[in-house]
């Protein structure tokens, strides 16, 4: 056995097969597959314990918190972080809102973000104040030029998006780091939830404020978000909830916060899920190689290769595979249903793909002018796959595009 199809037999789900086709899943940005040995720590926990942590002083309590700790612990280690800058949410949204709620800025704050922000890096600094987006070239690189006039204006907040979830292109955010400590003392939040399933992020190295990430894109569980947050810029953030877990005293007067993180994590967290996460780290530390790196190249260079390749596909994003992920955004005619596709692509041949704005639609609108299909590839994919869905690509759009041509005469 091959070290890549051992990377796959690690992945129960791509056992499956419907109406006796294989399936290949390609829609790695919105969610990854789970490895076995994260299955294995998620069910151990609940075989062998499934109490509560922080809660009690006996043995299963114990053991629990303990685990749970210690997966605090090997996240942290993962960053280049204290345990004590790593605070466990549900997702990367959480992560945002808590950040962009708890810095208690003012009405007129000035947040300088980026065109290619996931709502998510979007909607909460719009609510909390006035959002300017950075613009970006054709291909979906980001204007430096205007950036650095935005900068000029002496923002609060810099929102940065590290990697985007429709064109893939990673930006340099380290020299985008410098570039806002030389021009302004702004806080600075990082969207890192499609950039860190792929490359080490050290946030020592990076120097940002705040960093966020789920896990479920990385291997682990749904239900995990992480919030790194310097120790300082923790200590002054205001939590977004209150309740058991978050404080260490509570009379008829009032009440005593827990010290970082914990004052952040207010009830019962995902214990098993989190847990599991570290074992998801584990997992992508152990595929941290050259082979593994090498091949995420082979399959970025398929990806854009048989996108600009076809006449009938406008590739959303740039055409070579410089600073990106393995992904690519399509736009096809605007007769041809995109979401259709999406759906004859897995019930058909069993490519699973997404389809719609990707949860940023500004950027979509104005790159594409309306739905896209989306094909993000990860370690336990080929570049076989990626032209199996190209083939099964061809072939629908052929026997759709004349019938929606004959549908519009018919109209």
């Amino acid at each position: 056995m091959t070290a890549r199809n051992a990377v796959r037999d690690d992945f129960p789900v791509l056992r499956r097969e419907f109406d006796g086709q294989s399936i290949s899943y390609l829609d790695n940005a919105a969610t990854t597959l789970k490895p076995r040995p994260v299955i294995r720590a998620i069910t151990e926990y609940y075989e062998t314990n499934g109490a509560n942590i922080h809660r009690g002083k006996h043995r299963l309590s114990e053991e629990a918190s303990d685990a749970y700790e210690g997966a605090r612990v090997v996240i942290a280690r993962h960053l280049g972080a204290a345990a004590n800058e790593v605070v466990l949410l549900r997702n990367t949204t959480e992560a945002l809102n808590l950040v962009a709620g708890g810095l208690d800025l003012p009405p007129d704050a000035r947040v300088v973000g980026c065109l290619d922000a996931h709502h998510s890096q979007l909607l909460p600094w719009r609510r909390v104040g006035q959002l300017e987006l950075t613009r970006l070239d054709e291909h979906g690189r980001l204007d430096r030029d205007h950036f650095r006039t935005l900068l000029r204006g002496r923002p609060h907040v810099v929102a940065l998006t590290h990697c985007s979830n429709v064109t893939g292109v990673v930006h340099p955010v380290a020299e985008l780091v410098a570039e806002i400590r030389a021009a302004c003392d702004a806080v600075i939040v990082l969207d890192a939830a499609q950039s860190l399933p792929h490359q080490r992020i050290d946030v020592q190295e990076l120097d940002v404020d705040f960093m966020a990430f789920s896990m479920h894109k990385m291997l682990g569980p749904t239900g995990v978000g992480v919030l790194f947050g310097r120790s300082e810029r923790l200590a002054r953030l205001r939590p977004a909830s209150v309740g058991g877990g978050m404080v260490d005293w509570v009379d008829l007067d009032g009440s005593v916060d827990r010290r970082i993180p914990y004052r952040f994590e207010a009830g019962t967290p995902a214990i098993a899920s989190i847990i599991g996460s570290a074992a998801a780290i584990r997992y992508l530390e152990a595929q941290d190689t050259p082979e593994r790196h090498r091949h995420a190249q082979e399959l970025g260079a398929a990806l854009i290769g048989g996108a600009v390749a076809r006449p009938g596909v406008r590739l959303i994003g740039p055409p070579d595979s410089t600073d990106r992920i393995a992904l690519v955004s399509l736009r096809l005619d605007d007769s041809i249903p995109t979401g259709e596709v999406a759906r004859l692509l897995s019930d058909s041949y069993g490519y699973m793909v997404r389809s719609g704005h990707m949860c940023a639609q500004p950027l979509v609108s104005g790159m594409a002018g309306g739905e896209v299909l989306r094909v993000a590839a990860y370690l336990y994919n080929d570049v076989s796959e990626i032209e199996g869905f190209y083939q099964a690509l061809d072939e629908l759009v052929s026997w759709i595009a004349p019938t929606a041509a004959m549908e519009g005469k018919l109209a």
